[in-house]
């Protein structure tokens, strides 16, 4: 067995030995005036502990918490841990191209963003920063300490270099001459691509240099103009400057053996970026370090500690003690109790899980723990654990089971709950994440959950000015067709009109023709008869000059013949007359004329 912390022997034992010495020999008040032998006979017998044992106990209470502090320990083993790194330097361009509002809340804030995405991402990765505008400079140099990296680049401003413009070969020159190292070396450029359409001298240096350039264009083909510090905008020959990402700077990083991504609001741009470098990097252990792993011991004085404490603060008798009823009572009855004192083990572990990345484990820990305590923390960290899961679902309500006291805890849950709604990506997830970050900053004021709040106020205005936009679209489109309807109908009742005057005037035109064909054939019937009556006539005149008998039988034979021939002549003549149904059904002119016409 050993010690991780000898040293507290060292400075509180020796303090220690000294003031139980004093209390010992400290004499009681009442023994100031009066002899040991009167207070014998005055004292009266309780068969309590004297002061000097309860004494003594508090000493054995501090030696045994002064053990536990020291954290005795029993060696098991040693673990070998293996550091393996790609190197990875971060270019952040901060020229004033980059204070551009085309991307939210501009170009800068959101590379630095970018940047800082990376380094949670890659928890393992050796990282450097280089700020560059006309010049470049070395903010950090290659570094596992990612929190150093991650303060460096959040004071990084358009302020911190005085020069102006985008020069990329002079950051080409500042990596060559920072990172000296055999192999390849990994630029990842934030950068709007500045204004330069020829980028063959920076691709010519990459390749003598081993230089393998990933770019992350920041910004819009739309582009925005540039503020001022005053709020104006910068103009050049009298006109505001309209600042568009360049992505002929795309050729610069295939050409090198790189890539190249446009940015993104999620995550998932430097995600593949990421991947690419891991792909095209071959990882050198960097550390390698051995570490001793332990068996700690130092709850075995501690519970040791508590249980003698209660003894010495216990007001029981000595003869009516009852030490091992009050041992059971601590230590068997209440199970859960001594199950609690180990909790420091399980969420030791769960907080090595998380650190590990392994969010499931952490998440299981954290949540029995939560179950058998109702513990506010860890309803929080399981929370943690579900939201890297991307389980937002659970993350939501385990963040709502953590009721804390404290306005920092309740501005930090509540702006998770707030980030975890925007996660879900759902219809009405945005309003209340809208209400948690407004909840949240009422007990803390945070700038980043005040940034949140703004960008979900703007993507909201936009998805109502859309759903207008939608709206009026549609309106438009329903006027347009009740529009197009009514004036087909008035088309066709045009049309009906027209067919309809069409077919009354070939009716009366055919009328017209009918009533004078009908004309010309009575006109013909009357001549016809004019002239057999008078054909009769001259008959009868030579009948009168032969004998009278033949007259007689022959007026008599003639009169029934001629009968019979003009009923005869006359139904041929009815035969032949064109009637005006004959006509109508034989030749249906009007019909032709307008076989177009609708049938109503």
């Amino acid at each position: 067995m050993s010690f991780l912390h000898p040293e507290y022997f060292y400075y509180l034992l020796p303090f220690l030995f000294i003031v139980l010495g004093l209390l010992l020999i400290r004499k009681e008040p009442q023994e100031e005036f009066f002899s040991k032998e009167v207070m014998d006979k005055l004292r009266v017998t309780a068969n309590t502990l004297s002061l000097k044992t309860r004494n003594k106990l508090f000493f054995l209470i501090s030696v045994l918490i002064i053990i536990a502090l020291a954290q005795p320990v029993i060696k098991d083993g040693v673990i070998e841990i293996k550091s393996k790194s790609a190197d990875i330097m971060i270019a952040l361009d901060i020229s004033d191209s980059m204070l551009a509002e085309d991307v939210y809340p501009n170009r800068l804030k959101f590379a630095k963003q970018k940047a800082i995405d990376l380094l949670k991402l890659a928890p393992r990765e050796r990282v450097g920063v280089i700020a560059f505008a006309r010049n470049s400079y070395l903010v950090s140099p290659m570094s596992f300490d990612h929190d150093a990296v991650r303060f460096l680049l959040s004071k990084l401003s358009t302020n911190s270099i005085t020069e102006k413009g985008t020069d990329l070969m002079a950051l080409l020159n500042v990596l060559a001459k920072t990172v000296k190292k055999e192999g390849k070396k990994h630029l990842l450029i934030l950068s709007d691509g500045g204004d330069k359409n020829d980028f063959s001298r920076e691709i010519e240096f990459a390749k003598e240099n081993n230089i393998i350039i990933y770019i992350l264009g920041i910004g819009t083909q739309k582009g925005a103009p540039i503020k001022n510090k005053d709020g104006s905008f910068i103009k050049h020959k009298g006109k505001i400057i309209v600042s568009k990402l360049n992505e002929n700077i795309a050729k610069l990083a295939t050409s090198s053996a790189g890539v190249y991504i446009q940015s993104v609001k999620s995550n998932a741009d430097v995600k593949a970026m990421l991947s690419e470098i891991s792909n095209s990097s071959k990882k050198k252990e960097l550390q390698v370090q051995e570490v001793q792993k332990f068996i700690p011991l130092f709850y075995y004085p501690l519970y040791l500690a508590i249980f003698i404490l209660l003894i010495a603060t216990s007001s029981l008798a000595r003869k009516n003690s009852n030490l091992g009823a009050l041992f059971i009572c601590i230590f068997l009855i209440s199970p859960d109790a001594n199950a609690g004192l180990l909790d420091f083990l399980d969420l030791k572990e769960a907080k090595e899980a998380y650190e590990a990345e392994d969010y499931e484990k952490s998440a299981k820990i954290y949540a029995k723990h939560a179950k058998d305590t109702n513990n506010s923390e860890s309803f929080y960290n399981k929370g943690n654990s579900l939201y890297k899961q991307e389980n937002f679902d659970a993350a939501i309500k385990s963040y709502k089971q953590a009721k804390f006291d404290d306005n920092r805890s309740k501005a930090s849950t509540l702006a998770n709950i707030g980030n975890s709604y925007i996660k879900q990506a759902k219809e009405k997830s945005l309003e209340e994440a809208l209400k948690a970050y407004e909840e949240s900053l009422k007990y803390k004021e945070d700038k980043e959950v005040r940034e949140n709040l703004e960008a979900v106020k703007k993507e909201l205005e936009k998805q109502k000015q859309e759903n207008k936009q939608k709206k009026d679209d549609k309106s438009q489109e329903n006027k347009d067709k009740k529009e197009g309807k009514d004036k087909e109908e008035n088309k066709d009742s045009q049309e009906s009109d027209k067919s309809d005057k069409n077919s009354n005037k070939n009716k009366d035109s055919k009328d017209k023709k009918q009533d004078s064909d009908k004309k010309d054939d009575e006109k013909s019937n009357e001549q016809k008869k004019e002239e057999k009556k008078n054909k009769k006539k001259d008959d009868l005149d030579k009948l009168d000059a032969s004998d009278e008998k033949a007259q007689a039988s022959q007026s008599e034979k003639k009169g029934q013949m001629s009968d019979e021939e003009q009923m005869k002549w006359l139904n041929k003549l009815n035969a032949e007359q064109n009637t005006f149904m004959y006509m109508l059904n034989e030749n249906d002119k009007s019909n032709e004329e307008n076989s177009d016409e609708k049938p109503w």
